[in-house]
């Protein structure tokens, strides 16, 4: 939930759905104070079909599908790490409450959120991000105003920027060459961050950008166009 432009009247409240939820109705309650009263409003919304893309073909190494022991351990260890100082931490602060979000480099998307992904003839997993064109050592920019959450190299993003928005929303950068920035870092829209690789699990140079609501990983394009819809209008 976040205030619009710092109004302590307007808010946007983003209820983030899991791509494996069930496409049902379910029932939101919003509760708030007006003039010493608590009010209460229920809402019901619907879980639709978001119709991604079901058959995206990649062909990687065997040792990159199939995780021996080791790597395992090291990408479950990893994963911990990130659970531990970036989507467990709820941030109470906004630090986007006047700002739009923009793209984090100006290239061709050739991946979009969603697409079921056959990794060598099997079905492995969704896209969790959006994927940009980008040769190495194309300057990757911040999305939007944070602080650098965490930066750090895994098994499957490779080298990677995690930028907390604050009240539970993170933007993360995969698959860099490099760092321009440093865990605690302030950044600002449209500061550099880094530059685009072919660290992790790759078939070629590019970006993976990909976006974090209270732990829930939604499509970052479609949470972008909805905040800025929203702060365009109502501040």
């Amino acid at each position: 939930m976040f205030t619009i432009g710092g109004s302590t009247k307007k808010y946007e409240v983003f209820l983030p759905v899991n791509y494996h939820a069930k496409l049902q109705k379910e029932n939101v309650q919003v509760k708030y104070k007006l003039d010493n009263k608590i009010i209460k409003k229920n809402i019901s919304i619907n879980i639709i079909d978001g119709n991604y893309k079901k058959n995206e073909i990649i062909n990687v190494p065997k040792g990159k599908v199939t995780l021996s022991k080791s790597n395992k351990k090291k990408s479950s260890k990893e994963y911990s790490k990130v659970f531990k100082k970036v989507y467990s931490l709820i941030d109470t602060k906004n630090y986007i409450n006047k700002s739009t979000f923009i793209m984090p480099m100006n290239s061709k998307i050739t991946s979009a959120f969603g697409n079921a992904r056959i990794y060598n003839k099997k079905t492995k997993s969704y896209h969790t991000g959006t994927d940009f064109r980008a040769k190495v050592g194309t300057l990757i920019y911040a999305a939007n105003d944070g602080i650098i959450a965490l930066t750090m190299n895994r098994f499957y993003l490779g080298k990677v920027v995690y930028i907390n928005h604050g009240r539970g929303v993170y933007t993360y950068y995969s698959h860099m060459n490099k760092f321009d920035v440093k865990d605690g870092d302030m950044v600002k829209k449209g500061d550099k961050i880094g530059t685009s690789g072919v660290s992790g699990r790759i078939t070629g140079p590019h970006l993976h950008y990909a976006n974090r609501l209270y732990n829930v990983t939604v499509d970052p394009l479609q949470f972008a166009k909805l905040h800025n819809e929203i702060v365009k209008k109502y501040h």
